[in-house]
C-alpha cells in the first residue's frame, strides 16, 4: 500500500518534494524541458496566483513508504468559472507525474477523486491547468521530439496508468512542424491586403510592452466574447490575462505578437515567440543566479519559433481574418533567423484550421490527449 499525502502549501518541504519529483523522473530523458521554476511555484501559492481568487486546488503525493521520496504527484483543481460557464461539476487533474507504479497511481487518483467529490464534482477531466492558456493533454505521439516551450512531456506509459485508473481517452490536441523555409502561396498576402482594406481591419503596431499592457482589459473582453457560446472554455478576468501576459512579455519579441483590430477593438490575435527550451534544459528552469542571462542569449540565437495561439472573435470569422493571421504568421517566420516552426496545440475538432495549415506544409507530428472519468452520480 502506498502512502498518500495531501500537501500543505505552507510547508516548504512538502512543496519542494512536489516540485522536485519530475527532475528525478526525467534525469536521463534528453527530451524533457524543465518548467520555469518561478511559474510552477506560483501555481502552488494562493497569495500570488489569480486562480485562487475564485477557485480551489489540492495537491497530492504518493510514497511507497512514509519518509521515502515520492513516486507520484497530482494536482486536482475545482475551476468555478469553468463549471458555471459550462453548467458542469467537473474537476481538472493537472501536474501529474509518476514512476511506472500502477498501485501507487491508483491510490493517488483515488485520493484526488475523493477530494473532488467533497467539493461537489462528479467528473474528472485533464490534464488541464489553472488558466485557459496552460498547455493541455497527455503526450501520446511524438515522444522522440523535444516539446515546445511550455508544452508538457511525459513517458509513453502514462496513458496506460491513467486507463488503469478508469480514465477514458477523449479529444486529441495536435502540434505541427513547419520548415522556416516554407513558401506561403502569394495569394494569402494579396487576400489579406484586400480584406484589411475592405473590412477595416488593421494589425496593432506594438512598439513597447506598455502598448501591450494598455490592451489588457480589451484582450480579456475579446477572449470572453470569443468563447461566449462555446463549451469547454471559461471566461477570464483582467488579473488572469495580466498574469499570462506577464509571463509572455518576459520572452516576447513584440514583432511576433499580432493583435487584429477592428477600429480600436481587438478581435483576433496571433502569438509567436522564440523557443528557449534549450536554455531551460541547461539551467534547470532556474532564473538565478545566471539563468536569466542564458535565457536572454537563447532568445537571440534559437532557430526555433513557437506559434502558440491564434484566434478570431466568432462574429468576425468568415470575413477573411484568417488570411490576415496566416499572412502575419508568415511575416513572423520570415522576420528572423528561424529555421524551424512549431504550431502548438490545435484541437482535432478544428478540422478547417488543421486542413488549412496542412495545405501550408504543416506536419502534425505530436499529439496530446485529454482523459475523463465519471467519479460520482450527477445531481438530478
Amino acid at each position: 500500500m502506498a502512502v498518500i499525502q495531501q500537501i500543505h502549501l505552507s510547508s516548504r518541504k512538502q512543496v519542494r518534494d512536489f516540485l522536485q519529483l519530475p527532475y528525478r523522473l526525467y534525469r536521463f530523458t534528453p527530451q524533457w524541458v524543465p518548467p520555469l521554476q518561478a511559474d510552477i511555484r506560483q501555481m502552488l501559492d494562493p497569495r500570488r496566483h489569480p486562480f485562487y481568487r475564485h477557485s480551489e486546488a489540492a495537491f497530492f503525493l504518493a510514497r511507497r513508504q512514509a519518509h521515502q521520496p515520492p513516486v507520484a504527484r497530482l494536482a486536482v483543481l475545482i475551476h468555478r468559472p469553468y463549471n458555471q460557464h459550462n453548467h458542469e461539476q467537473t474537476a481538472f487533474f493537472y501536474l501529474f507525474e509518476a514512476e511506472n507504479d500502477v498501485e501507487a497511481v491508483r491510490q493517488l487518483f483515488s485520493a484526488g477523486e475523493r477530494w473532488a467529490i467533497e467539493q461537489g464534482a462528479n467528473r474528472m477531466f485533464g490534464p488541464k491547468g489553472f488558466t485557459p492558456f496552460d498547455a493541455m493533454g497527455l503526450l501520446v505521439k511524438g515522444f522522440e521530439h523535444r516539446p515546445a516551450f511550455g508544452i508538457p512531456y511525459n513517458p509513453p506509459y502514462y496513458a496506460a496508468l491513467l486507463e488503469s485508473c478508469g480514465y477514458q481517452p477523449g479529444e486529441d490536441i495536435l502540434s505541427g512542424y513547419l520548415s522556416g523555409n516554407a513558401e506561403f502561396p502569394p495569394q494569402i498576402h494579396q487576400i489579406a491586403e484586400k480584406v484589411m482594406q475592405k473590412r477595416g481591419f488593421q494589425v496593432a503596431q506594438l512598439r513597447s510592452r506598455t502598448d501591450l499592457r494598455r490592451l489588457i482589459p480589451r484582450l480579456s473582453e475579446m477572449y470572453n466574447r470569443a468563447i461566449m457560446d462555446t463549451p469547454g472554455n471559461a471566461p477570464i478576468d483582467s488579473a488572469e490575462i495580466e498574469t499570462i501576459l506577464r509571463q509572455v512579455l518576459f520572452f516576447a519579441d513584440l514583432k511576433l505578437v499580432k493583435i487584429l483590430l477592428k477600429g480600436d477593438q481587438p478581435v483576433g490575435f496571433l502569438l509567436a515567440y522564440p523557443d528557449i527550451s534549450a536554455a531551460l534544459q541547461r539551467t534547470g528552469g532556474r532564473m538565478w543566479p545566471l539563468g536569466w542571462l542564458d535565457w536572454w542569449l537563447e532568445l537571440k540565437r534559437t532557430p526555433w519559433l513557437n506559434i502558440n495561439g491564434m484566434g478570431i472573435v466568432e462574429e468576425y470569422r468568415g470575413l477573411g481574418g484568417t488570411a490576415i493571421l496566416f499572412s502575419e504568421m508568415h511575416k513572423s517566420i520570415q522576420s528572423g533567423r528561424f529555421q524551424h516552426v512549431e504550431i502548438v496545440q490545435i484541437g482535432a475538432e478544428n478540422e478547417r484550421m488543421l486542413r488549412e495549415l496542412r495545405d501550408l506544409g504543416v506536419d502534425f507530428y505530436k499529439v496530446h490527449r485529454m482523459y475523463h472519468k465519471q467519479i460520482a452520480a450527477s445531481a438530478v
